[in-house]
């Protein structure tokens, strides 16, 4: 039998998931030293995951990683079969018998909830659903947004937070000639927001925005920033964080709230406010959200590792809309042991415990940490711990896309390969033309298939 990695036995990797990680993991099992096929399985008939459903349509600098994944998606040994949920079309046991290895890159899907009396009013939202409706995912397509609320509060300090409170401040002219979803771009349009309200648990010191995303709040045509300086008052600790060299990022937001504090606010139709040190205990109101309680906090512990304790003291914010965006965890799939706690699959170096042949990669491996391009050097690296157990695998030759294929035929499913999806791009960017976008998405699974009729 010819050794596994050979031409006539090559390695056949099944990626589930297309987002960065699966192509960053792909990319990295072409350029082995070894023969190798990969087949990503995507559940959706389009690829690039949080780079075309994620990030927020006024960032198209940031979607330019989909030029390097289009280019591996050409690499010969490469097929995409989309339009195919793992655990539900096929299962991880088929999935195992087709392929030597079953890499999982499948994000972290679901936020994390606040676990406070009252989150399931209406009116009380994920980041997620939101991000997901206005760039057009499929799954959140048809969510209702109540815009005629003229106060929101977005619970969370990191950068969808601030995606979120962007696209709210926004104007309709500013984001016309983005890929905005049309539904999304008419009901913002109406919007009657005119309130937005930034909530973290800590202080100034301890906000993840990064600098530019921070910065852009303030550049808005139609939104004004309001902070209040004496939250922007430090305790020792928090200070020596900021004084510290590898923590330019905070040190220079702490520079931005400074400014924003200490200038007037332009009168605007809009405002965005800052609020530190506070978190919702409860939300309330008659058959819908109409008040956020939150209790006041200090800091306790040493620097980097500052936890936010409840003072007792409450206050209320009238509101009728909230989004909470306090971090994403991974859901299992049958057949892959779970971290429900940690919301990952539990791994060593990417290679999934007790469960030789299965590996992770990105979200589902670390967590919901870093930005498009840490998960490179994640993938790179369950990658090489792939390539480390290559003589643990069964050397018996397996057929990959050949025997996956025609399973999935044999259930009715219609796979969308990867020049189906060149397809539904090419009319998404038709549709945009005479819009002055670069793309007018298709919402709808329904929509994409019919496209390639």
């Amino acid at each position: 039998m010819s050794a596994l990695g050979s031409r006539s036995n090559p390695l056949r990797v099944a990626i589930v998931g297309s987002g960065p990680s699966g192509f960053y993991a792909a990319e990295a099992l072409f350029k082995a030293e070894h023969a190798i096929t990969v087949d990503m399985i995507e559940r959706l008939p389009a690829p690039f995951g949080l780079v075309r459903s994620g990030v927020a349509p006024d960032h198209p600098k940031l979607k330019q990683p989909i030029q390097v994944y289009e280019k591996i998606a050409q690499t010969e040994g490469f097929n995409f079969i989309g339009n195919v949920t793992v655990g539900r079309d096929v299962s991880v046991a088929e999935l195992r018998a087709t392929h030597h290895v079953v890499l999982f890159t499948c994000g972290a899907e679901t936020d994390r909830k606040l676990g406070v009396s009252g989150e399931g009013l209406p009116g009380s939202h994920t980041a997620t659903e939101f991000v997901g409706w206005y760039n057009g995912h499929p799954d959140y397509r048809d969510r209702v947004f109540d815009l005629r609320q003229e106060a929101a509060v977005v619970i969370g300090q990191g950068n969808v937070a601030a995606d979120v409170a962007r696209m709210l401040g926004k104007s309709a002219a500013e984001l016309a000639t983005t890929d905005i979803a049309e539904h999304a771009l008419e009901a913002l349009a109406a919007s009657r927001v005119r309130e937005i309200h930034l909530i973290g648990r800590r202080g100034p010191a301890q906000a993840k925005f990064t600098n530019k995303e921070l910065r852009e709040l303030g550049e808005l045509t139609n939104c004004a920033v309001i902070v209040n300086p004496a939250e922007l008052q430090l305790n020792s600790e928090s200070a020596a964080e900021l004084a510290d060299k590898n923590n330019y990022t905070a040190a220079r937001n702490a520079e931005i709230f400074h400014g924003w504090a200490q200038s007037q606010a332009s009168a605007k139709p809009r405002r965005i406010a800052f609020h530190f040190l506070a978190s919702p205990v409860e939300l309330k109101g008659e058959g819908r959200l109409q008040r956020l309680v939150l209790e006041k906090n200090r800091l306790e512990g040493p620097s980097f590792a500052q936890t936010a304790k409840g003072t007792g003291e409450r206050f209320e914010l009238p509101c009728g809309l909230l989004f909470r965006s306090i971090g994403y965890q991974g859901i299992p799939i049958p057949g892959v042991p779970f971290d429900a706690r940690r919301g990952i699959f539990p791994n060593d170096k990417g290679s999934i415990t007790d469960a030789p042949g299965l590996y992770a990669a990105g979200w589902i491996k670390r967590g919901p940490t870093g930005i498009i391009g840490t998960n490179r050097a994640d993938a790179v690296a369950t990658v090489a711990t792939v390539l480390s157990d290559l003589e643990k695998f069964t050397p018996a030759t397996k057929p990959g896309a050949a025997g996956l294929l025609p399973l999935l035929a044999r259930r009715g499913l219609k796979v969308v390969g990867y020049s189906d999806w060149q397809q539904i791009d090419a009319q998404e960017v038709q549709r945009g033309e005479p819009k002055g976008k670069p793309r007018e998405k298709f919402t709808r699974v329904a929509e994409m298939l019919t496209a390639l009729q």
